[in-house]
């Protein structure tokens, strides 16, 4: 047991490093944060919710895997690398398609119930 409390405590200190040294992963933890709030005031659904939970949820661990992406490339190539630098570009497009997908979700949601 203390071993899975020591995991976690780590885990924990983890993203506790993302939130404290990544503007980006604020930032997408404030708009799903509101946008959850937004949901729950005009009566969505607890399915429609949690669709669009599974879709912040994934723009995190994209974001989350990204800086580790960038951190270790930082740390084994610090000068220059035209290499690196694509890995970090295709790295950060991962999360550009995770957000995309995010957004679409979140309008296909809005739109079902207001429909004009």
């Amino acid at each position: 047991m203390r071993q899975f409390i020591e995991s976690f405590s780590h885990a924990f200190d983890g993203l506790c490093f993302v939130w404290k040294e990544e503007k980006n992963f604020r930032i997408q933890v404030i708009i799903g944060i509101l946008v959850i709030v937004v949901m729950g005031i005009f009566g969505f659904s607890y399915l429609e919710m949690s669709m669009f939970i599974v879709a912040i949820t994934l723009v995190l661990t994209a974001e989350t895997i990204n800086t580790t992406f960038e951190d270790t490339l930082n740390k084994i190539q610090p000068e220059h690398d035209p290499v690196v630098g694509k890995i970090k570009d295709i790295s950060a497009g991962i999360v550009v398609l995770c957000v995309l997908g995010a957004i679409c979700i979140g309008i296909l949601i809005f739109l079902s119930h207001f429909s004009f």
